[in-house]
This record gives structure tokens, C-alpha cells and sequence, in this order.
């Protein structure tokens, strides 16, 4: 009799690993997968363009419920799992039904952070993470009106787009004086800030609100304004909040697995509780935590490796981010912040809205900031993954490979 695998959660991670198991042990197992959501597998990435309505919904899944059937693995929608018996290799799911295990996969991907103040659970206060989110967004939308987005991040920039294309008024609000401060210093911040206030694609430009918090979402039946930690007060018909995500832990924490900031897990994936692995946003390898898709499909490999019966390790990963922000491409990888160890070397060209940073330690390149032409972004890249001395190249390094 064949091994019983059974993953919870089919998101991005979860299907990759799917993939690449049947592709490497496609007999080893019977495989059954709960996911909470009542959809197989989509790009959550693509979420952002569905809300634009440059693309619908059907065009984003990429593992629709007859996919899992064709490869005989039995799916359960729209159903949670609501305990882990690890002794007895049980689960229990929310209606009581059980199933059992020999291998189990714990995929349960991230959750929003919310704001914990008043106001927070008023109609018209949503999240950005599933594509239920973007339905109730839509709903709002068909009546224009005003949104405020919390949040001035990648997340958060995609949504604020999305309504203003939807015909609403946007206003972003984020605590960092520098818009997407994860992947941005202040210079190519104030660049993108400048962008999306010009307004887009013929539509009127964001509004922001930087260095803000808010401290209150007001509203009887349903949201009506929201006020900031400076006294004034936004009128709006939505807010959204897209203040980041933390690894969803709840199911493993109940069930005795140990959890750090995410999931513990080795190098082969393994929690500390016999035949439960785990990978995906909701992990924390070597005291890192991943949100990029790239890590998560290394770990998706590995793992399929390792349940295959191969040898196989995750040592962890290089990140870099890649993005196009409204228009705007974006590069940055490393310590892309000027710093007192650091030199950077600048090209700016403000005329068309390009600015250019590598930052040097030693000889060698340890960040990159590329806004607005991101040639030779994976160059330098492999330049920092790799430590080489840049000395002989210094004068032309930052433009790119085709200077040097």
C-alpha cells in the first residue's frame, strides 16, 4: 500500500511542491489536500491586476479543483483543520471529521497583520490577501467614492491602483516617512511618491499621508472616515489595511509543534514533531522567515526531494526583489542603505526618473538599489551572491554589464 501524504494548504508553495513530487515520486504516495479556501490553486501575486480589472479571476488559477483528480489526489475545499494529533497521526477538521497520516505537509502560508483599534471590525474594513478580499474591494468600488489604504509597502501601492482604476479617490496612509522602506531608501522613495501623485494612465494621482498612523476607524453601521494620529480626519467608504503579513502558526502552536516566529524547521524541512513537515511563509529556517515566492519554491524542491527518499538540504536563500510598481521598474537586493562601512557609488537622471545605487564593501558589491531602469539587475546580483572583488570595474559598475 502506498504511503499517506496529506498537505494542508494548496497556495503557491503547496502546489509547487505538489508538482515537483509527482514529478520525482509519482507513485509513493495517496495524497489528500484541505484548503481553506474554496478554490484549488491560484497566483496570489496576479490578485493585484484582478482588482485593476486587467485580469479575471479564471486567468490567475493555476490548479483549478480538475487538476487535483486528473493526478488522483482527493481535495477538500473551503475546509480547516482544526487539530493535529501527532501521537495517534490524526487530523481533525472544524466539522469533526478525521483523517489519518503517515507524512504530513503543514502549508498554511501567512495572515495579515491588522490594526487592533477601534473601529477595525466595521463593514467596509478589509485586508488585501485572498481573492475574497478583492471581491468585497470590487463591491465598494461600484460606487466610487473614497478609500484610504493603510499601508504605503508593495501590497499596499498595488491596491491603492487598483481602486483609483476602479474610479475611487485613494489615499495612502503609512507610518515610514519613505514609501516601501523594505525595498526602497529615502531618494528612490521620494521618486515613486513624486510618480503616483502625477497621476496614472490618464487617472488622477494617490494622495499620501507619511510618517501617519491611524488611531481610529469611525462609523456606525458601517466606515465612514478614519482618524490619524495627527487629529485629522479622512472622510472615506473603505479602508484597507496592507500593513504586512506574519506566518500562520495557530494550527501548529494548538498541536505542540514547536513554533519560534514561524514554524521551526531544519534543513530538510522537518519540524520537530516526527513525520510533520513544513514550508512556505508560515516556516522559519536558521531564524529567517521568507514572504518572496522564490525561497518558497527552493524550499517546494527540497522537500519533494526529501519525500521522494533523495538527499537534500535547504540552506536557506539570497533574496532579492524584483517588482513593477505602477509602471516603475524597481531592483533591490542586499544593504541597499548608505552606511558608515559602506561607499555607494549613484547615478541619478531625474529627467526621466532613474536612479542607480551600489553600495561597496571591501572591494565588493553588498547592495543594490536600481529605480526606474533595472538593467543588469541580475548581474549584480550574482556580483553580491557571489563576493567577487569589483575594483577593476569600479568607474562603470553601476551600468550595468554592458560598461564593464
Amino acid at each position: 500500500m502506498k504511503s499517506k501524504l496529506v498537505l494542508i494548504g494548496s497556495g503557491m508553495a503547496g502546489t509547487r511542491f505538489l508538482e515537483n513530487l509527482l514529478e520525482t515520486a509519482p507513485d509513493q504516495y495517496e495524497i489528500e489536500v484541505f484548503n481553506k479556501e474554496p478554490v484549488g490553486g491560484y497566483n496570489r501575486i496576479l490578485l493585484s491586476p484582478v482588482l485593476s480589472g486587467e485580469k479575471q479571476w479564471p486567468e490567475i488559477v493555476t490548479h483549478s479543483p480538475e487538476w487535483f483528480q486528473e493526478r488522483g489526489i482527493r481535495l477538500h475545499l473551503g475546509k480547516t483543520i482544526s487539530s493535529i494529533d501527532s501521537v495517534g497521526k490524526v487530523l481533525t477538521t472544524f466539522c469533526g471529521e478525521t483523517v489519518f497520516y503517515d507524512k504530513l505537509v503543514i502549508a498554511t502560508g501567512s495572515k495579515p497583520f491588522t490594526l487592533d483599534i477601534p473601529g477595525k471590525d466595521l463593514p467596509g474594513v478589509v485586508t488585501f490577501r485572498d481573492i475574497r478580499d478583492v471581491e468585497s474591494m470590487v463591491a465598494v468600488s461600484e460606487n466610487r467614492g473614497k478609500a484610504v489604504v493603510i499601508g504605503g509597502g508593495l501590497l499596499g501601492l498595488e491596491a491603492a491602483y487598483g481602486l483609483l482604476k476602479r474610479g475611487m479617490t485613494v489615499t495612502v496612509v503609512h507610518r515610514n516617512p519613505v514609501l516601501m522602506n523594505v525595498q526602497m531608501d529615502q531618494e528612490a522613495g521620494q521618486l515613486l511618491k513624486n510618480h503616483l501623485m502625477s497621476g496614472l494612465d490618464g487617472l488622477p494621482g494617490m494622495a499620501f499621508r507619511l510618517g501617519a498612523n491611524v488611531v481610529e476607524i469611525e462609523g456606525d453601521s458601517c466606515v465612514t472616515s478614519v482618524r490619524l494620529d495627527s487629529g485629522e480626519v479622512l472622510s472615506t467608504d473603505l479602508v484597507v489595511m496592507a500593513i504586512g503579513i506574519r506566518p500562520n502558526v495557530a494550527l501548529a502552536e494548538m498541536s505542540g509543534i514547536r513554533v519560534d516566529n514561524g514554524i521551526w524547521v531544519n534543513d530538510r524541512l522537518e519540524t520537530d514533531t516526527r513525520d510533520i513537515y513544513a514550508l512556505g511563509e508560515c516556516t522559519e529556517h536558521r531564524g529567517r522567515t521568507y514572504g518572496l515566492v522564490a525561497p518558497l519554491y527552493e524550499q517546494a524542491q527540497v522537500l519533494a526531494d526529501v519525500l521522494a527518499g533523495k538527499v537534500a538540504e535547504y540552506t536557506g536563500s539570497l533574496t532579492s526583489t524584483m517588482l513593477k510598481v505602477t509602471g516603475v521598474n524597481l531592483f533591490s537586493a542586499g544593504r541597499f542603505h548608505s552606511e558608515d562601512d559602506t561607499q555607494s557609488i549613484i547615478f541619478r537622471d531625474l529627467a526621466r526618473n532613474i536612479y542607480r545605487k551600489v553600495v561597496l564593501k571591501n572591494g565588493q558589491v553588498v547592495g543594490a538599489l536600481l529605480f526606474g531602469d533595472t538593467t543588469g539587475a541580475n548581474w549584480l546580483f550574482d556580483l553580491l551572491r557571489k563576493r567577487e572583488d569589483i575594483t577593476a570595474m569600479r568607474e562603470t559598475l553601476v551600468f550595468g554589464p554592458g560598461y564593464v
